[in-house]
């Protein structure tokens, strides 16, 4: 696939911006992309000048694999990932997935992390999003009326807000003199992407024997002769890492290096976990691992900030669109702060099940049998993928708060109509109307659609905001989601 045409900065005679994003990875093209769905003149900022040179694969959970069939871009993400059983991630104890998930999309994409981004670049792009790479923010600073932000060779631009996209090392957070607690990096990991010269049934032997104490080692074959290796770094201070700390490291754990040669790409991690004191400060805003950081183990990382655009896509919208209720901006960091918290301390505990020490192994192979208990698996499952997820909005049925599944509907499947971002009444009652909130929540009467209550109001990130049957109650809670009604 050809790289997506990069548009470049706007001309003087072109409208103000009203978002520029810093940061082209997952979190920040994917809300440039929401942002577009509701007409929001947008700009990304990316200081790498080219793509990584490397291939990463990652997996994107149930939850993102929903919320990317939301807005139909679920069909063309497959043409390039290898779907997988959702299974064996919590501290990557092997039991597989529970039956019946509670999802139409209950897999793990397996996907090189470069083709998410360049899809979803060319998705924002084709929607009008501008995207500039070469270009570091620098500077900024925010006034009443906006953000007025100074790149690196001194140019300034002015938008309505600001949102750090910017990674673990965020300028933006720096800047903005947002709080970053937590505790550093202790254990570091070596991962990599390479050829492997060992017999197939000599490396599966090896991994299982090791396997069994030290949770931080693996061989896992990609085809072709590709490996994904993972080994611990102790000892190992180059960044990044050379192919001989590879071998050198296969060899004091295993005995062999495995033949290892021809690697793709080689890097390391730490397992440094912190969390933003704050995701707001004026109309500036941080998102994705500008916000948080944690260990790999559990493939959360990237999930989470994909899922927090999605909430704060249209939130931010609606606020530059001028509808937005007067607290829905405070929502993305009331709802999205305590749903990190959860991530950053499951992959503690998850990284503490790793340890090779006596205690924690014990833990591990307690929670090992525990899991065979299905309730213990499907807990653990939901909890990494996402779909546990419960938004506090107040007292009302286990449904409210939560999202919605793809379910049936009349016009066939339910997130075939979240494409455009917009609100959805959902409704049963045949009764009900969205009337003057039409402009922004769109209405689909079906007696036929597979719910087990009379009327849902979904939210554009598939959240049930409202559940009943009294047009009263549907109206005070568009008031609460989606402002003043335009009539």
């Amino acid at each position: 696939m050809d790289s997506p045409q990069l548009t470049t900065e706007p001309s003087s005679n072109d409208a103000p911006l009203d978002v520029i994003i810093s940061g082209c990875g997952p979190a920040g093209i994917m809300l440039a992309a929401e942002l577009r769905l509701h007409d929001v003149r947008v700009l990304v900022l990316e200081k790498e000048t080219e793509p990584v040179s490397f291939v990463r694969i990652v997996g994107l959970h149930i939850r993102s694999l929903e919320l990317m069939a939301m807005r139909g871009l679920l069909d063309s993400l497959l043409q390039h990932g290898r779907k997988r059983p959702a299974g064996g991630f919590f501290a990557a104890i092997p039991k597989p997935a529970p039956p019946d998930l509670d999802s139409a999309h209950a897999y793990l994409l397996g996907i090189p992390q470069p083709v998410i981004v360049r899809l979803l670049e060319e998705h924002a792009i084709q929607s009008g999003a501008q995207v500039r790479h070469g270009c570091a923010v620098t500077g900024f600073e925010q006034d009443d009326e906006g953000v007025t932000v100074e790149l690196a060779d001194g140019e300034q631009l002015r938008s309505r807000y600001l949102v750090g996209c910017d990674g673990g090392r965020s300028t933006v957070r720096k800047l903005l003199g947002v709080g970053f607690p937590g505790e550093p990096s202790r254990a570091e990991t070596l991962m990599g992407e390479m050829q492997v010269g060992a017999p197939q049934e000599e490396i599966a032997a090896k991994v299982t024997e090791i396997g069994k104490t030290q949770q931080r080692f693996w061989l896992r074959p990609f085809g072709n002769g590709a490996y994904s290796v993972v080994v611990p770094a102790a000892g190992i201070s180059a960044e990044p890492p050379t192919l001989e700390d590879f071998k050198q490291q296969l060899r004091a754990i295993s005995g062999t290096d495995f033949g290892v040669h021809s690697p793709r790409w080689l890097s390391r991690f730490g397992d440094a976990t912190r969390l933003a004191e704050r995701y707001r400060v004026g109309r500036v805003l941080l998102a994705g691992d500008a916000a948080h950081i944690h260990p790999p183990t559990g493939g959360q990382g990237l999930n989470l900030g994909l899922q927090d655009a999605f909430n704060l896509g249209w939130k931010l919208a609606a606020q530059i669109r001028g509808w937005a209720p007067e607290t829905l901006l405070d929502t993305y960091q009331a709802e999205r702060h305590p749903v990190a918290e959860d991530v950053l301390d499951n992959t503690r505990a998850q990284m503490e099940l790793h340890s090779t020490e006596p205690g924690p192994q014990a833990v591990r192979r307690l929670l090992t049998e525990l899991m065979d208990f299905d309730e213990v698996n499907r807990y653990l499952i939901e909890k990494i993928t996402a779909i546990d997820i419960r938004y506090d909005f107040g007292e009302g049925p286990e449904l409210l708060g939560r999202r919605l599944r793809d379910i049936d509907v009349k016009p066939g499947r339910l997130y075939g109509l979240l494409h455009g971002g917009r609100g959805l009444l959902l409704d049963r009652t045949e009764r009900l109307t969205v009337g003057d909130w039409s402009d922004r929540v769109d209405h689909l009467a079906d007696p036929t659609a597979a719910l087990d209550v009379p009327a849902v109001l979904l939210r554009p990130d598939g959240h049930v905001a409202w559940i009943g049957d009294d047009q009263q109650s549907l109206d005070d809670h568009l008031s609460r989601w989606f402002g003043t009604p335009a009539g």
